[in-house]
């Protein structure tokens, strides 16, 4: 899209060519199974390792990226070495196609309905009552199926599973695709008219550069600040010595994850205060650095905020409960007020961007709009909009096949996919992200779930998958790393349709053989013969116990809650009114994500690499301006990367370690 003035550039570079997406291919296909096998098989990120594809930033995408960008530097390569544009269309092939292995999301998708007839077994009330709601074509039902799914020790039934997977991979591609869609209708908007941050774009675009010398227009290097590989090689050595602590006890640790220091006290108000924790990560040190500071000061001081009102409900008599632990729809219900403020993030979003919606719809229909063309757009308006009008017509009709009415599948698949949305700005906002409520309870809370059939509670239940709000970990994390991989096509020039293309490539190839490396390799093993799968934690525990939240939604059901809609309202009066503040007085400083932060779990840990974080950049620009902040941009990006290096490269050490 293209017109005076626009910041929209027109994109010149190809970096989407054969070897490109063969080479990206062919780490996405590696990568499967050895997902596999370190994340749930042997669950070397629960142990001494850290995490694959998932989290945010992701380490394997940026390991991937750092090492082919160091063989491109190589003598006998360099004459054919890989393009920066080349290096990051595979950078974002991997981001996108990777997490669907990990141990959250087809490892939680494919458990889900075969457990129902693993519970049938052992209890007599889902035999007689409950499986008979749940549509054969979910899953494999027989006993052989069922029992070698568990027990493993057995080949894969794959007549059996044929028709589940069909219908599965139809389901997650036509989520995926109906985000997709939606994202290059908005991807403008957000990234040249607001001109939104993306803190995590800047990893991969600071890492990798051009060639030098005559022909810097042929190869990729890695960037050859020294400051950079300073800190590189300082996070990446105190990542390593920590996790070495942990094998040899007698080393002294290095708090790089959450440590605790100070006890809860259980009773008094000060019980709202809860545990106290360090936290010394060199990834959430430069994360923190490079956002902008009126959203790290927003989080601690909402987080601050939060502290006081757990202390006050509980001197006006509330059972006192740790911060992180108040799970409880009483004042402040935090997740349910973090939930409301969401909700009301997305509708302020989609009121900001209505002038560009309304222009992409009429680019859509062939109408003029003031001179404005589409040209360098990640695809054709009407495709994009055909594309969500006919994935979301898809999923409709997976509801309908389960059982459910119309209005059922439209607001179940609205809340998943606006989720998804909202999540992705959030972090192309903050590189952070919150987690609340989860999005199934918004469509609870405001009825009486009486009114819903059988059919609707389990296709409720086992659509957990992707309203479970850890938003960087579950089926929303290739939507949100779409996102970011058109930003970074778009910062380095390269065609956005072609890179549009390459992102909706990755992740069918990757979710179809993640489908086949996750069936043969828990049929091999056995669900309950995996770390993860024997794991009391999510999202195995969930997985397995689902079944008794569809028994108390059919047998007990509630009525509208209104303390948690009350909590809801408060919560995205707060954040409207944030942002009302934000553009009525320029001087503000409040952020209203950073309340949406502040209000969701996992602030505890970090909240000491926010303020060191924070209070250094704010020094920073006030004595040295944005040019000391540029000279030491690097340091972040460098105590990211290695971080995220070693954590992968040590996740492979262990991996080694067990498989031979």
């Amino acid at each position: 899209m293209r017109s005076a003035g626009s910041q929209y550039h027109h994109a010149s570079a190809s970096g989407v060519t054969a070897r490109a997406v063969v080479v990206a291919l062919a780490v996405i296909l590696a990568t499967a199974p050895l997902s596999f096998l370190g994340e749930v098989v042997w669950s070397v990120y629960g142990q001494e390792g850290g995490t694959w594809g998932t989290g945010a930033p992701a380490p394997w995408s940026v390991t991937v990226l750092v090492l082919l960008a160091g063989l491109m530097g190589l003598p006998r390569l360099r004459r054919s070495a890989l393009t920066r544009e080349e290096l990051l269309v595979i950078y974002v092939a991997v981001l996108v196609g990777t997490p669907l292995t990990s141990r959250h999301i087809l490892f939680y998708v494919i458990p889900k309905a075969i457990t129902y007839y693993h519970t049938a077994r052992q209890n007599p009330l889902w035999e007689s009552v409950f499986i008979q709601y749940v549509p054969p074509w979910f899953a494999p039902n027989s006993p052989g199926a069922v029992e070698g799914f568990f027990s493993g020790g057995v080949p894969v039934p794959w007549r059996e599973w044929y028709t589940p997977m069909a219908v599965w991979y139809g389901v997650m591609f036509a989520l995926f695709a109906a985000s997709l869609g939606l994202i290059v209708l908005i991807s403008r908007q957000w990234i040249a008219n607001e001109r939104l941050s993306f803190p995590l774009a800047q990893i991969p675009l600071e890492t990798v550069v051009a060639g030098d010398g005559p022909n810097s227009h042929v190869g990729g290097t890695l960037v050859r600040n020294r400051v950079f590989w300073v800190a590189a090689l300082a996070a990446g050595s105190v990542s390593v010595f920590s996790r070495l602590s942990q094998l040899v006890p007698a080393l002294p640790a290095i708090p790089v994850v959450p440590t605790k220091v100070a006890e809860w006290v259980g009773v008094g108000p000060l019980a709202g205060l809860g545990a106290l924790y360090v936290n010394f990560s060199p990834t959430m040190l430069g994360v923190v650095y490079i956002i902008p500071t009126e959203l790290s000061l927003s989080c601690w001081v909402f987080w601050l905020l939060r502290l006081l009102a757990h202390v006050v409900s509980i001197a006006m008599g509330a059972t006192p409960y740790p911060p992180e632990g108040w799970g409880s729809d009483v004042f402040p219900a935090p997740y349910q007020t973090g939930a409301g403020a969401l909700i009301a993030l997305g509708l302020w979003v989609l009121w900001i961007g209505r002038r560009h919606l309304a222009m992409t719809v009429r680019l859509a229909f062939g109408r003029r709009s003031d001179g404005v063309s589409e040209d360098d757009d990640p695809l054709l308006y009407r495709v994009a909009l055909a594309g969500c009008a006919v994935s979301f017509g898809m999923l409709l009709v997976f509801c309908r096949l389960a059982g459910c009415r119309v209005v059922f599948g439209l607001a179940l698949m609205s809340v998943i996919i606006g989720s998804f949305l909202v999540w992705s700005r959030i972090q192309a906002e903050t590189a952070l992200e919150p987690i609340v409520a989860e999005s199934y309870g918004w469509l609870l809370a405001p009825i009486n779930s009486r009114i819903l059939r059988p059919q609707e509670v389990i296709t409720l239940v086992t659509m957990r998958w992707a309203t479970f709000p850890v938003p960087s970990w579950i089926f929303s994390a290739p939507v949100m790393n779409a996102l970011l991989g058109l930003k970074v096509g778009h910062s380095a020039g390269i065609r956005p349709r072609a890179m549009a293309g390459t992102i909706a490539a990755a992740f069918a190839v990757a979710l179809a053989v993640g489908m086949i490396v996750v069936l043969v390799g828990i049929y091999h093993y056995g669900y309950f013969g995996t770390d993860a799968g024997d794991s009391p934690n999510w999202p195995s525990v969930y997985s397995r116990y689902d079944g008794g939240m569809i028994t108390e939604l059919m047998t007990n059901p509630s009525g509208p809650n209104g303390n948690t809609l009350a909590a809801m309202a408060g919560g995205a009066a707060i954040c409207l009114a944030l942002g009302a503040l934000r553009l009525r007085y320029v001087w503000w400083p409040l952020h209203p994500v950073g309340f949406v932060v502040a209000m969701g779990w996992g602030l505890i840990d970090n909240i000491v690499p926010f303020v060191l974080s924070w209070a250094a950049k704010a020094l920073v620009i006030r004595y040295g301006g944005l040019r000391l902040y540029r000279a030491t941009l690097p340091v972040a990006i460098g105590l990211i990367v290695g971080d995220l290096m070693a954590t992968s490269l040590w996740s492979l050490a262990i991996l080694a370690r067990r498989a031979f």
